[in-house]
């Protein structure tokens, strides 16, 4: 049966869990889906437009897709991730959907109470993660199709909220909505505790080094044989330590051990920064929300020196639609080509994202050498970065080819990405990435897994979920949630199967 939240984290001795859950948006609210017993089968009418994926499905059609080889379902699918059960289980979901297509899943969801694995999902606030603390205007990056979870449409979902639905897109708000509301009607709420903090996590039984293995000399009697069966069992657990915030304010500590540890954090806790001189000023924020707040609350009205906004992603783009539709003059600045093929807005279809290609128009055209009068308040500095930010609100830019100018400006935003924060882990979590001893970022260093399982490569029965592993899409983190969900199910029926022949072992003696 499902954990019941009362007194979950308070127990005494420390309670030991299969799995828990750090972090509660999609990826932990998808994981938690899917250890609460719901499982995907073949749809009985069900016809895949990929006939060779349709025929491997076919061999297997009594069993739920968790129960197969997920490798063999892979091979040969290709995608917008870099992981394969990540493009096997979209194409289940959203068939050829990067084609234009709108063919429906081939799946269907069955809740089998026996396949129900304990675990608790931690978070700061409620279900749905960071989606909660971004601006509820601006429309999202993807379809609102591609933002739902398994079971509950979302365009069902939104039919009874949304009075005038222009677009197939949706605002954070209706997304932040959505998946606190998923949460309570799939009945998955018992496994979420909101309102906690995680300060550290440890491992605190570890595997003797080899060579000290090899260097005694004498043989193991059979009481120290025992005692390292115990320890080799207790290893396994992740010791976890945190506090939950109560409502009056105060810090209710907790400690609790677990078999598994997700991390399902996301990549929203810290602001990428620069790294340059002047970056702490009051002026430079790292924050969009800042400087919305500022707008709403007339601060720059009427300002004659300029915004400057540093980056080039969706959310730099975001910035500059926000002030240029307040009348506020900006200076943006960015390190890209314009006709760098990675440029984001490259790689999104006019017709769906009209804003943000208006955008890149502007940053096209308004080029100090080639200045429009189409967008007087606006100048894009591309192939520039900044080399330093002045106490009398001046910056100092630079281009590539080393020449710097300076410009005063009313406030400065840098929006260049954002990193996870694991600072609950050892070293900050920066021995799991592909490039060790470097920061775990969502693009340039996600941590290593199994592609498989998405097991750590360097921590047994330590798994990452979502833009940690670089699934920064919604349509491609359920992947990692299956594949999770496959391994500890298979590593528990294995652990069963030899507590049973022990058994046997025991009764025959």
């Amino acid at each position: 049966m499902p954990l019941a939240e009362e007194n979950l984290l308070l127990g005494d001795p420390p309670l030991i869990l299969p799995v828990v859950i750090i972090g509660n948006g999609p990826s932990g609210i998808c994981l938690s889906y899917m250890l609460s017993g719901y499982r995907p089968y073949l749809s009985p009418e069900a016809l895949h437009p990929n006939p060779i994926l349709h025929s491997k499905l076919e061999e297997a059609r009594h069993l739920s897709i968790p129960e197969q080889d997920l490798e063999y379902l892979s091979e040969g699918l290709e995608g917008r991730s870099s992981n394969p059960v990540a493009v096997l289980f979209d194409t289940l979901l959203h068939p050829n959907a990067d084609f234009g297509y709108d063919y429906p899943s081939v799946l269907q969801w069955k809740l089998e109470q026996e396949h129900y694995i304990p675990h608790i999902v931690l978070g700061k606030g409620p279900p749905g993660g960071a989606w909660h603390d971004m601006e509820g205007s601006i429309l999202t990056l993807s379809l609102g199709d591609w933002m739902e979870l398994p079971g509950l449409k979302f365009k069902d979902w939104a039919m009874g909220k949304r009075r005038n639905i222009k677009s197939d897109r949706a605002t954070p708000a209706e997304v932040a909505s959505y998946y606190k509301h998923y949460v309570k009607l799939m009945g998955i709420q018992r496994n979420f505790i909101d309102n906690t903090y995680i300060t550290s996590v440890v491992r605190p039984y570890r595997e003797p080094d080899d060579s000290e293995s090899q260097n005694s000399e004498d043989a193991p009697c059979e009481e120290t044989r025992i005692d390292k069966e115990n320890e080799a069992a207790l290893k396994k657990n992740w010791e976890i330590h945190g506090y939950r915030r109560e409502a009056d304010g105060s810090h209710q500590p907790f400690c609790l051990f677990t078999e598994n540890l997700v991390l399902a954090t996301g990549t929203f806790d810290a602001p990428a920064r620069l790294e340059v001189h002047g970056e702490n000023l009051p002026y430079v924020s790292h924050s969009i929300a800042e400087f919305e707040d500022a707008v709403g609350k007339g601060r720059l009205s009427g300002a004659v020196d300029p915004v400057l906004i540093v980056g080039a992603g969706l959310t730099a783009a975001d910035a500059v639609l926000c002030a240029h539709n307040n009348n506020i003059p900006v200076i943006h600045a960015f390190r890209r080509r314009l006709n760098d093929p990675n440029l984001i807005f490259k790689q999104l279809p006019k017709k769906l994202y009209p804003e943000y290609h208006k955008v890149y128009h502007m940053m096209c055209t308004q080029v100090p050498s080639a200045a429009s009068s189409l967008y007087p308040s606006y100048t894009s500095y591309p192939e520039h970065f900044v080399l330093s930010f002045k106490p009398d609100m001046k910056c100092v830019l630079q281009s590539t080819s080393g020449l710097k100018k300076v410009v005063k400006i009313s406030m400065a935003l840098v929006l260049i990405g954002s990193h996870p924060n694991l600072f609950f882990l050892k070293e900050q979590g920066r021995s799991l990435g592909h490039h060790h001893n470097e920061p775990i970022t969502c693009k340039g260093n996600p941590m290593e897994i199994d592609p498989y399982t998405y097991e750590s490569c360097k921590e047994p029965n330590l798994f990452g979920l979502g833009p940690l592993v670089g699934d920064n899409f919604i349509r491609f983190l359920k992947g990692g949630a299956l594949a999770i969900t496959r391994c500890i199910e298979m590593r528990q029926k294995k652990t069963r199967h030899r507590m049973v022949e022990s058994s046997s072992e025991d009764g025959v003696s």
